[in-house]
């Protein structure tokens, strides 16, 4: 599996009580850092507040949201 990049969506696969995060709350990579060990700044949107938060997460924590394939535009006439 390939890891996350820059505008990726990625759910959490495990709780992380003291991020106030919960196995499958999505985000977005923001940034990634490589120094002192790869972590993704993720943001994320709660659903009970339109004010978003961002955590530093390992590759062990999240996992990459596969989006549903957009198949071609159909011209509509």
């Amino acid at each position: 599996m390939r890891q996350p990049q820059v505008d990726d969506h990625v759910h959490v696969i495990k709780d992380i009580p003291e991020l106030a995060l919960h196995r499958g709350d999505v985000g977005v990579v923001r940034s990634i850092w490589f120094a002192p060990a790869d972590a993704y700044e993720v943001e994320f949107i709660a659903s009970n507040s339109n004010c978003p938060s961002r955590g530093l997460l390992f590759s062990a924590q999240i996992e990459i949201e596969e989006l549903p394939a957009q198949g071609p535009l159909s011209a509509a006439n």
